[in-house]
């Protein structure tokens, strides 16, 4: 009777802890949709002195948002209703002449919210270029040059944004990537909105934390990273197993983020966003043929070595797969940095330490969460197996759904060049 009663309590707690399981990806999933737009955005800085005492800005600001925060800074939609419907029928020509005849408000509202100043001395707007388009992370983006006059004698240059704040009500967080090429100097800097300003002298230390918590942040706040990783850790058989992949995984990503800043790599984001989708499913997929083919004995590793790194052939064939997506998912990260014009190359000292910031997450989370997957497997394998099962299972049903989305967002959405 008492191991009758034992059966019972282990098949529910399997059920408590599968429904919590898929309760928790479902609401993880549902709370962050497959596209940033709408919740986060990212503004791209690349600054240079083309002549004495000027400073030009090269600006990419998301189209829509740049839109009605104007209309709302201007108290005027006169941009708004030029703009909006060109917007909505991927006419960007018709985007750009919307902001071309309303520059002397985009004028305004990038003199009001990018800031800069000259050995301490304020330095004014003088001009705007007119707009192109361009699309970046599945979203149109307006990009202009606009020069500041600054005291020609300045040895150093600090810079304020407050684009797209959270008092506007739009977004609920801004990143801001900016590359300098200024008063002997040329580096990168990573702005969130709790730190909004950087200088051409800032220290090595302040550079290695801005990029160092923007990987960790990316990590933490990326759906498509988080889903992919759970997939890692419950098809993993040993730890060893899911350290390798993440590793892996990491290693790929900083591979192509170079590749791509050398502009020896450029994939178009039509390409990488399903193949990002696909990948979640094909890893989380990969765990459940693998129960569905060896039943009680999928966690087994058959190998003769004692190596603590020491994999079977199943095992290093996944680590390629692993690497393989990894690639795919750093292009979506080159794109969301914004690497991919020559001035990027700026950017690559950044990319390791960006690197360093998503292995620590993911070693992190590894070490928090795998240990009670295996202590469940060990304590009742017929658990593990439904636990881990149930996980991927609703892992490969949103990448499969987000797969389908983007391939129907590419066939019918805008088409810019």
């Amino acid at each position: 009777m008492s191991r009758l009663l034992h059966g019972r309590c282990r098949d529910a707690v399997a059920l408590l802890l599968t429904t919590v399981a898929m309760l928790l990806f479902v609401l993880t999933a549902l709370a962050g949709p497959s596209q940033a737009h709408g919740l986060t955005s990212v503004v791209y800085v690349d600054m240079t002195s083309p002549e004495r005492g000027v400073v030009r800005v090269d600006l990419g600001l998301e189209y829509d948002l740049f839109e009605v925060s104007v209309a709302d800074y201007e108290h005027d939609d006169a941009l708004y209703r030029a703009g909006q419907p060109a917007w909505d029928d991927g006419d960007a020509p018709g985007m750009a002449k919307a902001m071309d005849d309303n520059k002397s408000s985009t004028l305004r509202y990038i003199a009001d919210h990018f800031h800069i100043t000259g050995s301490g001395k304020a330095c004014t707007t003088t001009s705007v270029s007119d707009a192109t388009i361009k699309m970046r992370q599945g979203v149109p983006y307006a990009f202009v040059d606009v020069d500041y006059a600054c005291d020609p004698n300045a040895s150093v240059h600090d810079f304020t944004t407050t684009f797209f704040n959270a008092d506007e009500g739009y977004v609920k967080g801004t990143t801001t990537i900016a590359t300098y090429d200024l008063d002997m100097r040329h580096g990168s800097a990573a702005l969130e909105m709790d730190q909004t300003s950087f200088s051409t002298h800032q220290s090595f230390g302040q550079r290695f934390g801005e990029f160092y918590r923007l990987g960790t942040h990316h990590l933490l706040t990326g759906i498509d990273h988080l889903l992919f990783l759970a997939a890692l850790i419950v098809g993993s058989r040993r730890l060893r197993e899911v350290v390798l992949g993440a590793t892996t995984f990491t290693i790929a990503h900083l591979v192509t983020l170079a590749l791509t800043a050398l502009g020896i790599v450029h994939v178009s984001e039509n390409l990488v966003e399903p193949l990002i989708a696909l990948s979640i499913a094909a890893v989380a997929g990969w765990h459940l043929v693998r129960l569905w083919r060896r039943g009680s004995h999928a966690t087994d590793i058959i190998t003769a070595s004692r190596s603590h790194f020491a994999l079977d052939r199943a095992g290093y064939l996944r680590l390629g797969v692993v690497f393989f997506f990894g690639l795919i998912h750093g292009m979506g990260f080159a794109g969301a940095l914004g690497i991919d014009n020559p001035w990027s190359w700026t950017l690559l000292w950044s990319l390791l330490v960006f690197s360093i910031g998503i292995e620590s997450v993911q070693i992190g989370l590894i070490v928090l969460i795998f240990p009670i997957l295996a202590l469940i497997r060990h304590r009742s394998p017929r658990v593990g197996l439904w636990v881990s099962g149930s996980v991927a299972a609703v892992v490969a049903i949103f990448g499969l759904l987000w797969f389908v989305q983007r391939v129907w967002d590419v066939a019918h959405g805008a088409q810019l060049s």
